[in-house]
């Protein structure tokens, strides 16, 4: 395999794709359907070019190439990371056994399933956010947004890829299925409930590069580790894309927060409404729900299917290669988030191999604390007393052990009328997003930005924040 990406085809790879023509062929026929999909699913502000970064090496020694692109003429390509040679399995019932090139009979269904709903997030995050060019609040906040966008459809070919070329007919069909759904449809919905939300202004796409990309970021990880070979090294070249995604969210976070400080400051007031500014109990609000429905794509807290894909070497943990145990867990046990006996919000012991979904929970929210943190810094750095938080585990929960019951930010279990009552001040009203809403007017001037969100400390690529990354139509 070669790790520099090749132009001259049709469709750029790095996988010799000019060598196998039946799948050639068959993914070039796939792609009008993906270029139709892209232009009437896709970013909806018409674009001469804007500055993108398109990939060109799979490499440590550099991967990326920045200019500006006209958007449907983004060369989507498929790229797997380097293949290290005589990689074993590292975990599960054959660990220590070479790692797979081809899918194994027993593992064909399993494989396929897993590869299908990761596949589906990638254009459903596309589809949510197709409307925020309208009012994006900078050129550089437009142009992060299209980055995600062409990247998310790039993430697409790569599972589309896999699915053509280890999955025979089914696999055929389930890439056309991909296209087929939509995010929000009613009658062919994606298949996880946090990619049928809606996206409708920045605050909530910050909010979603932050928590629902990260997520991503953990599952593409335990993918990362799987026995079968072409789809960690997928993974693994995916993962250098998706920590941009998660930066858009840190940093847009960051300014929303910034912004709101130095208006309190500035006015002496905790109500910035009056000031064009987005308050800290909104953040909060905004930050409570893309935290909970985030944590919902991680499954419920046991799952024998879950087991089942560790034993069998399909998916991993996080960071697999750094936990000091025999990579097996048979005898293990471990604690995981439930409802007790009595009803009340606490742990219970379960064998390890089924608590897998709660020990990748549990890396994700430590990971999520690390942004709050962040973000009280600098309302800490302004002298303020507020912090925001992430609610409690239990909070707004609609898969898992919680599922069934209410429960306050703080963990305190909630009759249904106690939900009722409390729950407008936990997530946003009608009002708060109609007033964020209202700020969204869009900035196109370069230098310029909108007044609700501060401006970022660096630019794209060592460009100035007032470099023409966007050119309109």
């Amino acid at each position: 395999m070669t790790t520099a990406a090749d132009y001259s085809e049709k469709i750029p790879n790095n996988v010799c794709l000019n060598e196998d023509r039946r799948l050639q062929r068959a993914l070039e026929s796939w792609q009008p359907n993906f270029l139709h999909w892209w232009e009437s699913m896709g970013p909806t502000l018409p674009t001469r070019d804007v500055y993108l970064r398109t990939a060109v090496n799979v490499g440590r020694d550099g991967w990326a190439r920045f200019g500006h692109v006209p958007m449907r003429d983004y060369r989507w390509g498929i790229f797997l990371a380097e293949r290290a040679p005589g990689r074993l399995i590292g975990f599960g019932e054959h660990k220590g056994e070479p790692a797979w090139a081809k899918v194994p009979g027993e593992y064909r269904a399993d494989l396929r399933r897993l590869i299908v709903v990761q596949g589906d997030t990638e254009p459903a995050s596309v589809e949510q956010q197709r409307n925020l060019g309208a009012t994006a609040p900078s050129l550089y906040d437009l142009r992060n947004l299209f980055q995600v966008n062409v990247e998310e459809g790039r993430h697409l070919w790569a599972m589309v890829y896999l699915l053509h070329a280890h999955f025979g007919r089914d696999g055929r069909d389930e890439a056309d299925e991909l296209l087929r759904r939509s995010s929000g449809s009613l009658e062919s919905p994606r298949i996880l409930g946090a990619f049928n939300e809606e996206t409708p202004d920045w605050l909530s796409f910050f909010m979603f590069t932050y928590f629902t990309d990260r997520d991503g970021k953990y599952q593409l990880g335990t993918l990362k580790e799987s026995a079968f070979d072409p789809l960690s090294r997928t993974c693994e070249f995916m993962l250098k894309e998706e920590a941009h995604h998660m930066m858009v969210g840190t940093t847009g976070i960051d300014r929303v927060v910034e912004r709101c400080a130095r208006v309190m400051v500035e006015n002496d007031t905790d109500d910035v409404t009056g000031h064009g500014a987005i308050g800290l109990p909104v953040i909060q609000k905004y930050l409570n729900f893309h935290y909970s429905v985030s944590l919902d794509l991680f499954g419920g807290e046991t799952s024998t299917n879950v087991a089942n894909y560790y034993t069998a070497g399909l998916k991993g943990r996080w960071m697999e290669d750094r936990r000091r145990d025999d990579h097996k867990l048979a005898s293990d046990a471990i604690m995981v988030d439930a409802l007790t006996g009595e009803g009340e919000i606490g742990h219970t012991e379960v064998a390890a191999l089924t608590g897998l979904n709660t020990d990748l929970r549990r890396e994700y929210i430590a990971d999520c604390q690390s942004g709050v943190n962040r973000w009280n810094k600098i309302l800490a750095d302004a002298g303020l007393p507020q912090r925001l938080k992430l609610p409690h585990i239990a909070f707004n929960r609609k898969v898992g052990a919680f599922a069934g019951i209410e429960a306050s930010p703080d963990g305190e279990r909630l009759s249904p009328q106690e939900w009722e009552r409390g729950s407008s001040a936990w997530l946003p009203t009608d009002v708060d997003k109609t007033y964020v809403r209202s700020l969204m007017r869009p900035v196109y001037e370069r230098g310029k930005i909108a007044a609700w969100i501060a401006p970022p400390r660096h630019g794209i690529n060592g460009q100035p924040f007032d470099y023409d990354y966007v050119h309109l139509s």
